[in-house]
């Protein structure tokens, strides 16, 4: 959503990273420039106006003056900027000190708030509650089953005594939810109310009697992200007929130019509190402003992949790969298999990779990364005999043309899948004997003489960071190469690689998506 933004912003950067000193001609030329790229996001104008001043002051300050990379300083500036406009620090939900605690969802038709309704409950779930979903919206046509639905899929329990379709008095539902929460021993309500097309005085005093029916703790505003400003206006509107206390984006996901959701913070002075960025259920997390200003000015956000990674491995996953490097035990293609199935739970490939610094410049190359690849090496391995699995080294070339014909792959590709967990076995090897673990020093001491060696003799061997190809420190191994031209010791400095350590080299054009064939 944010990448016409994020592509103005990093060209209006690297025309400062040249100059040593910056002028005000050169702060009044960038801010007018970022100023434009705003509006062509469809950022609200007050909110332009209060940027704008607040990075003209800074930027003239001796913060920037005297610094010794003035075009860094004005990069920190408007990162910082940014976060204020997306709210500073997010805010969690208020629970109720006696449950249940009643949230209440508010929107336009259209805008998500049924689908949110599940997402929500999914998540409080996962944390540990207990929440029932009321289907208070009786209008929309299929509303209440669609919540049912959802429900079932979440793992929930819903609230239904009436059919919907029109039929219904949904302030009654909402009132009778309260009392049937407590007789369940549901610790949180979520009320799913009905919207409309556009705003109208029914619309708002159905809202506010059920406000006043249910006294709920929070009242969530779901607004769709692709609207635009008018989604902004809509939030004014709800804010000052029925009053909310938060707002949740939807959609953004979508390629629209994301203005709502830079603006909505500041004109209606409550917070994002969730952000919904697909249709499954699981696309739903709690917003982080910081994170956000990140992927906006392509500076990653490595705390959202670190714990979509601890989600995706299990503790048992995790204890057990553990082990194994304490132990200096063998890396097998069964554990190989495991951590592939568990990088897929963390989505495409594009996405992951998408959230490391740097990678804006290469959109049109993750665009083009072709997931079906894992599920082929995958098919592979599952069609080797358990011991094989164990003891690669006993697959000769009958037991090679097995495994393809079972896979529906070449001999090709069965022997380079073996060559690449070959050097995925050598990588955890190194790892173990950097960390001065039991069977990996020997590798540990010869990954250094040849460091030498290639430093004296000019070898052909590659040097980690200046390989285009490998995956950064703390993925899986074997995992595919990235884009050529991308330098992996770029991201970050180079750190979180340790010094001596080889990773696999792997074949990234096995991920392209394969050629359109026109004459079908």
């Amino acid at each position: 959503m944010f990448d016409t933004l994020s592509d103005r912003l990093s060209g209006i950067f690297g025309k400062l990273r040249g100059k040593g000193k910056l002028t005000d001609a050169d702060i009044d030329a960038t801010a007018r420039e970022i100023r434009l790229a705003l509006l062509e996001a469809d950022v609200a104008l007050p909110v332009v106006k209060a940027f704008i001043a607040s990075l003209r002051e800074r930027a003239r300050g001796a913060e920037v003056s005297q610094a010794l990379n003035p075009a860094q300083q004005i990069i920190k500036i408007v990162n910082e900027e940014l976060i204020q406009v997306l709210g500073g620090e997010g805010r969690r939900l208020q629970f109720a000190k006696q449950p249940p605690t009643v949230i209440m969802l508010a929107g336009l038709q259209g805008s998500g708030k049924t689908t949110l309704a599940g997402k929500l409950s999914r998540w409080l779930k996962n944390q540990g509650h207990q929440p029932l979903l009321v289907a208070c919206d009786l209008q929309r046509p299929n509303a209440v089953n669609q919540l049912q639905v959802l429900a079932q899929r979440a793992g929930v329990d819903v609230y239904a005594p009436q059919p919907g379709n029109g039929v219904g008095d949904p302030v009654q539902v909402a009132r009778d939810s309260i009392e049937h929460a407590k007789r369940t021993a549901k610790d949180i309500v979520i009320v799913d109310t009905a919207g409309r097309l556009g705003i109208d005085a029914e619309m708002m005093q159905q809202a506010a009697d059920i406000r006043a029916a249910v006294d709920p703790d929070e009242v969530i505003f779901v607004i769709d992200a692709m609207v635009g400003q008018d989604a902004v206006r809509t939030a004014e509107a709800f804010r000052d007929g029925v009053g909310i206390t938060g707002v949740v984006l939807s959609k953004l996901d979508g390629d629209a130019r994301g203005g709502a959701a830079l603006s909505v913070r500041h004109v209606t002075g409550q917070p994002i509190l969730f952000a919904s960025t697909g249709e499954k259920l699981e696309d739903f997390d709690v917003f982080h402003p910081d994170r956000m200003a990140g992927r906006i000015l392509d500076m990653g956000d490595l705390l959202t992949l670190i714990e979509q990674a601890e989600q995706a491995f299990d503790e048992d996953q995790k204890e057990k790969m553990t082990n194994k490097l304490l132990g200096g035990e063998q890396f097998t293609l069964e554990d190989f298999l495991d951590q592939l199935i568990a990088v897929r739970r963390m989505g495409p490939i594009a996405n992951i990779i998408g959230m490391m610094p740097g990678m804006g410049q290469l959109k049109g190359q993750l665009d083009e990364l072709d997931d079906s690849h894992f599920d082929r090496v995958t098919a592979i391995i599952r069609s080797m005999t358990p011991g094989e699995r164990t003891n690669p080294k006993i697959i000769n070339g009958s037991r090679r043309l097995r495994i393809a014909n079972g896979s529906g792959v070449t001999v090709m590709d069965v022997n380079q899948l073996l060559n690449r967990f070959t050097d995925a076995q050598k990588m955890m090897k190194q790892m173990s004997g950097m960390m001065g673990l039991p069977g990996g020093r020997r590798s540990a001491t010869k990954s250094s003489k040849n460091k030498r060696k290639g430093a004296k003799g000019g070898g052909n061997r590659p040097r980690v960071g200046g390989r285009p190809g490998g995956m950064p420190g703390g993925f899986p191994g074997g995992m595919p190469q990235l884009p050529p031209g991308l330098d992996p010791g770029a991201l970050g400095g180079g750190q979180g690689v340790p010094p001596g350590f080889k990773l696999p080299k792997l074949d990234f054009n096995k991920l392209s998506k394969p050629p359109k064939d026109d004459n079908r």
